[in-house]
């Protein structure tokens, strides 16, 4: 499994994960398209849009491995703001390449581009 140097472990002042330690012995979580209500959380709703500009200013528009990323966080991006950048695409693999869908992002959370989700 790669680990993103560097990447931020949590969203800052919170207990949002947005990394993990170590592989998973029984299995690899895998990625879903988890649905978003509109009655989340404002909490949620920070901690995805800090995540997206996480991963904006780690990886930009370029493919990336899944690697110690959260697979939970990146299921509430996923299909939408996060897509898989290879096919077939195997989503219980830490070796899966993503990609920002950087139009969807920009027009799902604006303020995650304009630098101010520093962490």
């Amino acid at each position: 499994m790669l680990k993103h140097r560097g990447f931020p472990g949590r969203f800052p002042g919170t207990d949002f994960q947005f990394t993990i330690r170590r592989g998973n012995p029984r299995g690899i979580t895998k990625i879903v398209q988890r649905e978003r209500f509109a009655d989340r959380r404002p909490a949620d709703r920070r901690a995805d849009a800090a995540f997206l500009a996480c991963l904006w200013d780690y990886f930009g528009n370029e493919p990336f491995e899944r690697g110690n990323l959260d697979a939970g966080r990146l299921s509430w991006l996923f299909g939408r703001e996060v897509v898989a950048a290879e096919d077939p695409f195997d989503p219980e693999s830490y070796e899966a390449l993503l990609v920002i869908d950087e139009d969807r992002a920009r027009a799902s959370f604006p303020d995650a581009f304009d630098g101010t989700w520093v962490a």
